[in-house]
């Protein structure tokens, strides 16, 4: 297996959506405002840091990160992803971190620690290009069963080993990762409840708060207009190979 450049396979950027990104993160997603206006020029504005991994010329698993300004002060810490990835095409400030935007790994190789081996990559991007830290907004995968509690408490728990309860969270600190704070509106998502019917494919007949299987946080129903706020975990690593 080897990492490639998307921007050197432009033929991979054909195929990416289906095999990976479509069938690992929610319809939804996918509709997000910042992401819809700037995702596009990932490969062609940071394209060493949008890295697809092949078996072959199989593709695996991939990565999309980009570099955005941060100082490390809790005051001027982005809100989660949506902050973090608009700074980094207009805030007009120098970047000072490698922000983690996606790691996708094709269902059928989950498992087989690709994850691991695609943050590693994060994390010798952010070196190579002399970048401070990887910071990551992480969206923790079991939070979905558990959409009612506040972020801020989830992320308090552990197990009795004393491992995070959350197993992406957990795979984060395994390999050096550290929880910097929680990110209750990490990615918020507006849309005609007609969307939000067509992604998750059930009804919204009313205003109200509803739950719906994979989101981390209610949605939101109110005169025809669904809104969700997805919340995310702040975690930093230090960079590889500087």
């Amino acid at each position: 297996m080897k990492l490639v450049r998307y921007a050197d396979r432009p033929d991979l950027l054909k195929v990416r959506f289906r095999t990976l990104a479509g069938a690992t993160f929610p319809e939804y997603m996918h509709n997000n405002e910042p992401g819809n206006r700037y995702w596009g020029r990932l490969y062609e504005d940071f394209p060493d840091f949008q890295l697809a991994l092949v078996d072959g010329e199989e593709l695996v698993a991939e990565l999309h990160s980009v570099p955005t300004a941060w100082d490390g002060s809790d005051a001027d810490r982005p809100a989660g992803w949506d902050e973090a990835f608009l700074r980094a095409f207009e805030a007009g400030r120098e970047a000072d971190v490698l922000c983690a935007l996606a790691i996708s790994v094709r269902p059928d190789r989950q498992g087989s620690r690709l994850s691991s081996r695609m943050l590693d990559a994060m994390r010798e991007a952010a070196g190579a290009h002399g970048l401070r830290e990887l910071i990551a907004p992480v969206r923790p995968t079991r939070k979905a069963l558990y959409p009612l509690i506040p972020i801020e408490r989830y992320v308090e728990w552990r197990r009795e080993d004393d491992s995070h309860f959350d197993p992406w969270i957990r795979l984060h600190e395994r390999v050096g990762g550290t929880i910097v704070a929680p990110a209750p509106e990490s990615m918020v998502l507006e849309a005609p409840v007609s969307d939000w019917e067509d992604w998750t494919g059930l009804a919204f007949p009313e205003d109200g708060d509803y739950v719906f299987p994979g989101a981390l946080a209610p949605l939101f129903v109110r005169s025809g207009t669904g809104r969700h706020v997805e919340p995310n975990v702040w975690l930093t690593h230090a960079p590889l190979g500087r």
